[in-house]
């Protein structure tokens, strides 16, 4: 997994720096209007990990994790 950033250039989103390879599942966060979607750098580096973690195949099911939250409540 990788984390990338973009805009919408004539319909189709452009990614920023490294271009993904043709045929790359991509999920989309829009934001509204002006609104700004910004990551400190310590969270960026914790997602970055994360990714990483889950690359390596260091993962829970689902429904562990959601138990975990709900648990937290």
């Amino acid at each position: 997994m990788k984390l990338a950033t973009g805009k919408v250039v004539q319909g189709k989103v452009v990614i920023e720096g490294e271009a993904l390879p043709e045929g790359t599942v991509v999920t989309v966060l829009a934001v509204e209007d002006a609104e700004t979607f910004e990551v400190p750098a310590e969270l960026e580096a914790e997602l970055a990990e994360s990714l990483a973690q889950a690359a390596r195949g260091e993962t829970i099911p689902v429904t562990d994790a959601l138990a975990r939250v709900r648990g937290l409540s």
